[in-house]
């Protein structure tokens, strides 16, 4: 499921948005993608679709609070993942909703463990769909292996 997001990302990041999910089926199926990582890669992304801004207090929004994780959290999230957030929020990259939608995301994720490389695709895609761009140094940090990517 992984790959296919890395793939929606390179394939739609200039124009800040990704088609429909019958097109996208369609896109991933031409691309050589398994019926089963297509239909778990669209269904999260239908739930990252349908978080909405106003579940969380708009407060929480310039807050500076500190987050303690849930113990299913902790089983599932590496530690390195969430010393990774920690670092992109104190870097301000996040913002304390941005965090929460992320660790929700990363939550969704049928693995039984997220490691740093799934979590920085998870934290990719989240600030694409909800910014439109991501920061060229934050972009370089997040792609898998510090790889550096052509856009198409």
């Amino acid at each position: 499921m992984i790959d296919v997001l890395v793939f929606l990302f390179e394939n739609y990041y200039p124009s800040e948005n990704y088609p429909d999910n019958d097109t996208l089926t369609r896109k991933f199926h031409a691309a050589g993608f398994e019926n089963e990582d297509i239909s778990e890669a669209l269904d999260w992304l239908n739930g990252l679709a349908q978080w909405k801004a106003n579940r969380l207090p708009e407060a929480l929004e310039a807050s500076s609070s500190h987050r303690v994780y849930a113990r299913n959290e902790q089983e599932k999230l590496s530690a390195e993942a969430r010393g990774f957030l920690v670092f992109l929020e104190s870097a301000r990259v996040l913002s304390p909703l941005l965090r929460e939608l992320i660790i929700e995301r990363a939550m969704a994720i049928e693995a039984e463990s997220v490691g740093l490389d799934k979590f920085k695709i998870i934290v990719l895609i989240v600030l694409w769909t909800h910014r439109g761009n991501v920061d060229a140094l934050i972009l370089d940090e997040l792609l898998p292996d510090g790889e550096k990517r052509q856009m198409h």
